[in-house]
């Protein structure tokens, strides 16, 4: 038996650097060799990122389809406005739950007042493809404040159930499937053990040092575990860390731009609308974002 077979990690994952204009994030999903974990098909982490005055995130107004956001900020502010006549400021440890269904607009801006004083920025950013069943479902959008969001701590680990139950604790966030998320922060010395219940689960790391199974893992690299297998998650210096995943999502998701779809006629489709403008518009928003030629 090899040291692969015995290890829980089925692959690691590098990010790649994506330019959004005022600031670059590391995106781990999809990867070349793995395009998600249970329901994620993509994640990104944001920053850390300083903004002196005058500057800050200014995500245009743009479409989705057939998935859900999910952004979930360790620091900073963004403002959300959508094409339901939603505008919802997310703050540290809230979660903003945008299911895009049939269609849906948004966009995300460091709200005015930090835009003058200048601010910070760490997040994460990530998208849920839905079930075939609900791709064409009604848009809508849920905030549940850092309130909402239940946590919990043991032995040097400090928990938030974001999505999903974890560690005997279920988290109110409405998903369209079963969906895990948690972050956790970790005193230096300190570990846990991922849920072997969970279909699939990848760990994370934000900050610090970790090692998962004894494997080292950086700030920015994702280990995905193998199906429904336990890892320990040990730090030797204060870190943070998320795990996220959830069931096996049944059947093949094409991913092109901002679109998600098992249909590549539906992703068509979702194409021409948006370049003939037969999207809905953003309230208070009317910047325009020309369809990528590639």
């Amino acid at each position: 038996m090899s040291l692969a077979d015995l290890s829980a990690i089925a692959l690691l994952i590098e990010p790649g650097s994506k330019d959004l204009g005022e600031f670059s994030v590391r995106r781990s999903l999809p990867d070349r060799r793995r395009q998600r974990v249970g329901p994620f098909v993509f994640w990104d982490h944001m920053g850390p990122a300083e903004f002196p005055p005058g500057t800050g995130v200014a995500v245009r107004p743009h479409p989705h389809i057939g998935l859900a956001t999910i952004t979930y900020l360790f620091e900073g502010v963004i403002v959300h406005r959508d094409s339901l006549r939603f505008e919802q400021p997310i703050t540290t440890g809230a979660v903003n739950w945008m299911t895009a269904g049939r269609g849906i607009v948004h966009s995300e801006r460091t709200p005015q007042e930090l835009l003058e004083s200048g601010s910070r920025l760490h997040g994460i950013q990530a998208w849920v493809a839905l079930p075939e069943a609900l791709e064409e479902t009604e848009p809508r959008f849920e905030h549940y404040p850092a309130d909402r969001i239940p946590r919990l701590s043991f032995d040097g680990a400090r928990m938030a159930v974001v999505a999903g139950e974890a560690f005997g604790v279920r988290s109110p966030v409405d998903t369209a499937s079963e969906t895990f998320l948690v972050e956790a922060d970790l005193d230096a010395g300190a570990s846990l053990d991922t849920p072997a219940e969970v279909d699939e689960i990848a760990v994370y790391a934000v900050t610090g040092s970790v090692t998962v199974d004894g494997v080292s893992l950086e700030p920015g690299r994702m280990a995905v575990l193998k199906e429904r297998t336990s890892a320990t998650v040990e730090a030797s210096e204060q870190a943070k860390v998320m795990l996220l995943g959830g069931a096996t999502l049944a059947g093949e998701r094409i991913v092109w731009w901002n679109f998600v779809s098992s249909s590549r006629d539906r992703l068509e489709q979702a194409k021409r609308d948006w370049r003939e403008r037969r999207f809905d518009d953003v309230p208070g928003d009317p910047e325009f974002i020309p369809l990528p030629e590639k």
